[in-house]
């Protein structure tokens, strides 16, 4: 019986019944070559341990196999643009959606090697906290915040210090406002 799945020379095995958009293809090496190091691990020949390791013969035997099934993209799934397509498993559970989940698609427009990247991934999170307790809010459930953000504990063993974060975001809170009311009163 032949197998769909066979392996590229150099190239992880690829399901022949995919259109060669989707899986990558004899042309992957020239995609991908403007990426600096790109295939580097491709020559089985050219192991980057070799002068390290032992042969014993059958260390090549790993490299021929049936390619598992990949699963089913059923929603939305951000990848890197580094690479080709969706890794073999991922999670479904938590697709993007709201502000949050634009920010996350933007944040996915630039590699992984750009701050825009994840400064921007930083910010949806930080979004996507807010959209739970506003979630939480329309479901009738109201959040103890102050228990969830362990101020209690706080309170109890680092009172000294919660008192020093209150007072300096108070202050840079009061700050921020006086600025704005002063421009607002320039602009009138």
């Amino acid at each position: 019986m032949e197998s769909k799945n066979q392996q590229t020379p150099g190239h992880w095995p690829v399901d022949k019944a995919e259109p060669a958009e989707k899986q990558g293809g004899d042309d992957m090496a020239a995609r991908f070559a403007h990426i600096k190091g790109w295939g580097i691990d491709a020559d089985a020949e050219n192991e980057p341990t070799y002068p390290m390791k032992h042969w014993n013969g059958d260390d090549r035997k790993g490299l021929n196999y049936d390619r598992p099934e990949l699963q089913p993209v059923t929603v939305e799934k951000l990848h890197s643009i580094e690479r080709p397509s969706v890794s073999a498993v991922f999670g479904t559970t938590c697709p993007p959606t709201g502000v949050s989940g634009a920010l996350r698609r933007h944040a996915f427009k630039y590699s992984e090697g750009k701050w825009a990247h994840w400064l921007t991934l930083l910010v949806a999170d930080r979004v996507n906290a807010v959209e739970g307790i506003i979630d939480d809010i329309k479901q009738g459930i109201f959040p103890n915040i102050i228990a969830e953000r362990g101020w209690t504990a706080e309170w109890k063993y680092n009172r000294k210090g919660m008192v020093k974060n209150i007072a300096i975001g108070v202050a840079v809170t009061a700050a921020v406002l006086m600025l704005l009311s002063g421009r607002n009163k320039k602009a009138h």
